[in-house]
């Protein structure tokens, strides 16, 4: 009897064991909660990043008038906040074109750019597309804004960083720069030189124009 009572004794605790080690195998519902808060943050992410352009739109750093006579284009990248066609001038071979970027707050100095946009023309006789570019600064409804006037032969890359230069003979350029409120905003027109210039009266309007976003 009492060999059984042992043995009955000895097969209950090695069950308990058993049931100890099998719980302590078990994982615990921590990581599991984690992971289910990150997938949540992930997903709470992708949201924000789908409806942030809408609320853009809604509420733009700055508000822009297209000017009469101006063809208003879908914008061909997401760096692009407007893109305008302006038809050509009489005996022009193509149209000008305006486009509005946006890269960011923290799209190089003004210098630079405008010195990036000097390497986009060369000069007849030789000289410096730095030196031949009138630059100029003014406030427009609060906000700081430089302007650029260059003319020479557009020999800027298709594509940035692509090294495939375009050669387009007795071009223009106005541009300006808007220090908005969340960056600095490009503004360049480039096209024939005729054209540029039927236009540039309407693009002064348009700079002009230009108001602070809510």
């Amino acid at each position: 009897m009492l060999s059984i009572c042992r043995h009955l004794c000895c097969s209950f605790a090695i069950s308990i064991s058993l049931a100890a080690c099998a719980g302590q195998e078990q994982p615990s519902p921590s990581p599991a909660v984690s992971t289910d808060s990150s997938s949540t943050d992930a997903k709470a992410g992708k949201q924000a990043n789908v409806t942030a352009p809408a609320a853009a739109a809604q509420q733009p750093a700055l508000i822009l008038t297209s000017q009469p006579g101006w063809v208003v284009e879908q914008p061909t990248s997401n760096m692009r906040r407007a893109q305008y066609l302006l038809p050509r001038a009489d005996g022009d071979s193509e149209d000008a074109s305006l486009i509005i970027y946006y890269f960011g707050p923290k799209a190089g100095t003004t210098e630079a750019n405008l010195e990036r946009w000097a390497g986009q023309f060369t000069q007849p006789d030789g000289s410096s597309s730095a030196d031949a570019m009138r630059t100029s600064t003014r406030t427009i409804a609060g906000l700081s804004v430089v302007d650029a006037d260059l003319s020479g032969d557009y020999v800027a890359e298709t594509t940035p960083g692509s090294g495939v230069r375009v050669n387009k003979k007795d071009m223009r350029m106005l541009a300006s720069i808007v220090e908005a409120s969340d960056g600095p905003w490009y503004f360049k027109l480039v096209g024939p030189t005729a054209s540029v210039s039927k236009w540039e009266a309407s693009y002064d309007s348009f700079v002009k124009a230009i108001r602070p976003g809510q």
